[in-house]
């Protein structure tokens, strides 16, 4: 019975030890290996020199200008940092229920909402942690994103449902 744990544990251990190398301990994402893109290209040898046409032959077509060898570009790195914030900049127009349309701008951490009457507001997010309920500090107009669709409050009148 003790034999057949000593091996089960012995063939368990190497394993968990195996997984755990792979998963980075402190929550990031593992980094390009640095060797990968330290490669260089090779070097391009210019073409070798055409040998002579024979007298009696006529002078070769040509396609077109000729230019020299280039080196390829070198590969371009790219780094994606997932602990960045997502830039959540973007426009977008909504139609009202009572057949007006206001266009709506995301700043982020912030709204900027343009009126029918070209009057534009700013409407911050409440609380400021998250990205769906906006509302504004002077007059405690509110606006709630939820996919397709705005619902916006503004005091002293019924909420109206706005589509994108």
């Amino acid at each position: 019975m003790s034999f057949g744990r000593t091996v089960r544990v012995s063939i368990a251990i190497p394993l968990l030890l195996a997984a755990a190398a792979c998963v980075p301990q402190d929550g990031a994402p593992k980094a390009v290996n640095a060797a990968s893109s330290a490669v260089t290209p090779a070097p391009v040898q210019p073409p070798a020199a055409p040998a002579a046409p024979p007298i009696s032959a006529a002078p070769p077509i040509s396609a077109g200008p000729k230019t020299p060898g280039t080196a390829p570009a070198p590969a371009t790195k790219i780094i994606t940092d997932l602990t960045a914030p997502r830039s959540g900049v973007g426009t977008a127009t909504y139609r009202c229920g009572n057949g007006g349309m206001i266009t709506i701008q995301n700043l982020g951490r912030s709204l900027r909402v343009i009126g029918p009457d070209g009057a534009a507001e700013e409407f911050a997010a409440s609380p400021a942690n998250q990205s769906s309920r906006y509302q504004e500090a002077a007059t405690h107009d509110a606006i709630v994103i939820d996919g397709r669709e705005a619902l916006v409050m503004k005091r002293g009148s019924t909420p109206q449902t706005c589509r994108r």
